[in-house]
C-alpha cells in the first residue's frame, strides 16, 4: 500500500505540473474528500496478570473528511471513518487468547498548513487531536474470554498529504496520518490491559472544494 500510494503521487505530480498555477483556495471556502484508507496498527501491550502482547489486524475502509479553509494557506479538517479489528492477546500465560473484534470510531480534527498554496499541486502538514470510541465488541463463543470493555481514548494526529489539481473544483489526494489511540482493556473483570494501537493511516482519495 505506502508503495501504491508513493507512485501514485510521483505520477500525479508529473501529470499535473508542479509549477503551473490555480486557482488555490481562499478563506472561507469549504472542502471534502473521500478516500480509501489502508488502516494499519502499530500496536503493543501490557496485560496483567497474564502478561502477553497484542495483535491487531490492518483494514481497508472508506472516509470522508470535511475542511474549512480560514487563510488560503491555512485550514482546519474533521477526519470521518470507522475501522472494525480483530484483536488477539499473545504469548500469554494462557496461550493465544481470541478477543474477537471491536469497531473504532476515531474522529480527528488537525490544523493544516498547505505548501504552495496557489498550485496545482499542494503540499500539506497538519497536527490535532484524536478522539476514540470503541463500540461492537464480538467475542467468538466458547473462548477464554467471556466479557470485555474498552475504554473511550484522546490523543495526539499528526498527517502529511499532496493535493493535486485536476480542474479549478476537482482534485486527486495522497494522506499518511499517524494517531495516538490507546485505551484501558478489561477482560472476564479482572484482567487489565493497557493497549497502544497507534495506527498508521494511508490514504488516497477525491476532492472537491467549494
Amino acid at each position: 500500500m505506502k508503495k501504491t500510494l508513493l507512485l501514485t503521487a510521483v505520477a500525479a505530480f508529473t501529470l499535473f505540473g508542479a509549477g503551473a498555477h490555480a486557482q488555490g483556495a481562499e478563506a472561507g471556502d469549504w472542502q471534502f474528500r473521500l478516500r480509501v484508507l489502508n488502516v494499519s496498527p502499530d500496536e503493543g501491550a501490557t496485560i496483567t496478570p497474564i502478561g502477553g502482547d497484542v495483535d491487531i489486524d490492518s483494514g481497508i475502509v472508506p472516509e470522508l473528511d470535511i475542511s474549512y479553509y480560514f487563510a488560503p494557506a491555512w485550514s482546519v479538517e474533521l477526519i470521518l471513518g470507522v475501522t472494525p479489528h480483530d484483536v488477539m492477546a499473545v504469548n500469554t500465560a494462557a496461550g493465544n487468547v481470541d478477543l474477537g473484534s471491536v469497531t473504532l470510531l476515531p474522529p480527528t480534527l488537525t490544523l493544516q498548513y498547505h505548501f504552495n498554496a496557489n498550485g496545482r499541486v499542494r503540499p500539506y502538514v497538519g497536527a490535532g487531536v484524536n478522539f476514540t470510541h470503541f463500540f461492537n465488541e464480538d467475542l467468538p463463543t466458547g473462548g477464554i474470554a467471556t466479557s470485555i470493555q474498552y475504554d473511550d481514548s484522546f490523543g495526539l494526529a499528526a498527517q502529511a498529504g499532496i493535493d493535486f489539481d485536476i480542474n479549478d473544483v476537482w482534485f486527486f489526494n495522497v494522506d499518511v496520518k499517524k494517531i495516538d489511540i490507546n485505551t484501558d482493556v478489561t477482560i472476564n473483570g479482572t484482567i487489565q490491559a493497557d493497549v497502544d494501537i497507534d495506527p498508521w493511516v494511508f490514504g488516497i482519495g477525491f476532492g472537491r472544494r467549494f
